[in-house]
C-alpha cells in the first residue's frame, strides 16, 4: 500500500458548516442563531451554569458546613469480643499481634480497644488508647493493660489559656 493511496473512511470527514452565506445555503438570514436575544448577538455568551438569572442549581442546593480537622487521628476500633475470639489466656496483645491475626492492616495503624463484648480470660493488652469500659473489663478478667499514648488534653485557644498558670 502506498501513502498516496490512503483515504479516510467514508463518512468520517464532513464539510465545515458555512453559516451566513445566503438564504440558498440553508444557513443564511439569522445564521442558525435564532431570533434576537443574548445568544443571537456578537459576543453574547453566557457562562457555564448560568440559568438566565434564576437562582442557579449550585446555590439552590445546600452545601457542606463546618470544617474537617486535618490534624485529626482516626483510630481503628478493636473490641474485646475480637480479642477474646483471637487470643488465648495469658497472651500479649499489641500492634504486632493484632497484625498477625488480621485485625490491623499495618503495624503503625493507631487503634483503640473498646469494651464491646466480654473477656472470659486474662490478657496483657498494650494499646495506644483504651476506653474506660475496656480497662474495667480487662482488670475484671485478671489481665493487665498498658496505654502507650494517653489522651493528651490540649487547650485549643488563647482565651482559655489566660486562666491557667504558665
Amino acid at each position: 500500500m502506498d501513502q498516496h493511496l490512503l483515504k479516510p473512511p467514508v463518512g468520517s470527514k464532513r464539510p465545515r458548516k458555512r453559516v451566513g452565506r445566503g438564504d440558498s445555503s440553508g444557513h443564511g438570514a439569522y445564521s442558525t442563531r435564532g431570533l434576537k436575544g443574548q445568544k443571537a448577538r456578537a459576543g453574547g455568551k453566557v457562562r457555564a451554569g448560568f440559568e438566565g438569572g434564576q437562582i442557579p442549581l449550585v446555590r439552590r442546593l445546600g452545601h457542606k458546613r463546618g470544617f474537617k480537622n486535618a490534624l485529626r487521628v482516626e483510630f481503628l476500633a478493636v473490641n474485646l469480643r475480637d480479642l477474646a475470639r483471637h487470643f488465648s489466656a495469658g497472651a500479649t496483645v499489641d500492634a504486632a499481634a493484632l497484625l498477625g491475626v488480621g485485625l490491623l492492616d499495618e503495624e503503625a495503624q493507631p487503634f483503640k480497644v473498646l469494651g464491646l463484648g466480654s473477656l472470659p480470660h486474662a490478657l496483657t493488652v498494650r494499646a495506644p488508647r483504651l476506653s474506660e469500659t475496656a480497662k474495667a473489663a480487662i482488670t475484671a478478667a485478671g489481665g493487665t493493660f498498658e496505654e502507650l499514648a494517653a489522651a493528651e488534653r490540649r487547650v485549643r485557644n488563647r482565651i482559655h489559656r489566660r486562666g491557667q498558670a504558665s
